[in-house]
């Protein structure tokens, strides 16, 4: 019993240091998007370059050709 409580004790705390992860690397790009879009020194060209190069950038660190997207869930 003691065991279980520990596991699942455990299994929490990892989950939450994992969301935590998930928030703050959703909230880094977020920001920079951010950042981009808002930037007045930039056209609309530039700030549509901009969002471009962070796209790529996080591609290029995750290793991923393309981001996919299941279509469906967007069209809800």
């Amino acid at each position: 019993m003691a065991t279980t409580v520990v596991n699942r004790d455990l299994v929490r705390v990892i989950a939450e240091e994992m969301a935590y992860g998930v928030e703050t690397a959703v909230e880094h790009w977020m920001s920079q998007i951010d950042m981009s879009l808002t930037d007045i020194h930039l056209t609309t060209l530039g700030r549509l370059n901009a969002v471009r190069e962070i796209v790529e950038s996080y591609k290029h660190l995750t290793g991923k050709v393309r981001l996919d997207c299941n279509r469906s869930e967007l069209d809800s």
